[in-house]
């Protein structure tokens, strides 16, 4: 399976059709999924686990029950605290990587 070249996303009023390279951030907050991009933040009621599904083999990796990010956008990580990680991304969030993810980032990586 390829990765998409681009991904409908249905917000509230109208679909979206969101090239996944511009994706920075996918997080959910408070049952409502949060797609940082390039654009500007586009919300949707979509799973995060279907959204990936969705988006398969390409650089979003999830990194927390509720987040994933985009490889390619990904400046720089961090030791946190409990064996998690903190990530600084290209528009300037950090997010953090719970320790369970942490593993599965680095062999993205090939670290």
């Amino acid at each position: 399976v390829t990765a998409p070249t681009i991904l409908p996303v249905k917000s509230d009023d109208q679909i979206l059709m969101i090239r996944p390279g511009t994706i920075i951030l996918a997080d959910l907050v408070d049952g409502q999924l949060l797609l940082t991009t390039s654009a500007g933040i586009v919300t949707t009621n979509e799973t995060l686990s279907h959204f990936l599904g969705r988006a398969a083999n390409s650089s979003l990796v999830q990194v927390s029950k509720h987040a994933a990010l985009n490889l390619d956008h990904l400046l720089s990580l961090a030791d946190s605290f409990s064996g998690s990680m903190s990530a600084r991304l290209t528009n300037g969030t950090k997010t953090e990587i719970s320790r369970k993810y942490v593993k599965e980032l680095l062999q993205r990586l090939e670290v």
